[in-house]
């Protein structure tokens, strides 16, 4: 519907010139006025086609520009959840002039494909903050393993989830509680202490909290990415990322 509104005032701009004055109102046209006026936009579109797609792109350009808008607004109203919340790990440079906020799941095959363009960017700039945010969307795996993770952080710590979140983000197979403890014990970890601990409250509030923060930002999938007050929907390369880093820097 936009796009045959965006058509249709375009068509009458472009044939005002051609119709007397008078003639452009609508309302007071004849049956045999209108469908002339009708001809004329559809001689004007087949015969110039290409300006459908200049106003397809202007459209497509005005509704990035508002998105923009309304995350930076987004971003600036949930700033403390999402950079500060006291209970997500966070690594990279701690110090680093620009934060970078991740929203994953460890069954989404591109959280996984983002992993290490993540580690890539780290390492290439230097300088930024990494905030993991554990948002399991996909199904009840996802979030046994969410479990696992955030249980591991509160119980073991920050060290031993890092550990554990790169070897999720690696394994490939079923995520069962089995295959959950035997990940545990290759990495040293206290398996018994967490598993008991999955089910706590502490560990739901986790959760929920990362659940209504994406929710009040419009996050619907994963691995979904916030950088400053940017909002980064999907998977990114290192390159594009760090191109976005440079273009936050020259604000």
């Amino acid at each position: 519907m936009m796009l045959k509104s965006t058509l249709s005032a375009m068509a009458l701009a472009t044939t005002c010139l051609a119709l007397p004055v008078q003639a452009l109102d609508l309302d007071s046209m004849s049956e045999a006025e209108r469908e002339a006026f009708r001809t004329e936009i559809r001689a004007y579109l087949l015969e110039n086609p290409e300006v459908i797609m200049e106003a397809v792109a202007v459209l497509e350009q005005r509704e990035a520009a508002a998105q923009q808008q309304d995350d930076v607004a987004l971003v600036e109203q949930n700033r403390e959840a999402l950079f500060d919340d006291g209970h997500s790990w966070v690594g990279g440079n701690l110090e680093g002039d620009i934060t970078l906020v991740e929203f994953m799941d460890y069954r989404c095959g591109y959280c996984k494909r983002a992993s290490p363009e993540v580690e890539a960017l780290l390492a290439a700039d230097g300088n930024i903050k990494l905030v993991i945010k554990e948002y399991p969307i996909l199904g009840e795996a996802s979030v046994l393993a969410s479990r696992f993770a955030i249980a591991t952080q509160q119980v073991a710590g920050e060290d031993s989830y890092k550990a554990l979140h790169d070897a999720l983000i690696a394994f490939n197979g079923d995520i069962t509680e089995p295959a959950l403890r035997r990940l545990g014990n290759a990495l040293e970890l206290d398996t018994v202490a967490i598993l008991a601990h999955m089910s706590s409250p502490e560990v739901d509030q986790v959760i929920a909290e990362n659940h209504q923060l994406a929710q009040k930002l419009n996050i619907t999938g994963t691995p979904s990415f916030v950088m400053e007050d940017q909002m980064l929907r999907g998977f990114l390369p290192a390159d594009a990322m760090q191109q976005m880093a440079a273009q936050i820097r020259t604000q």
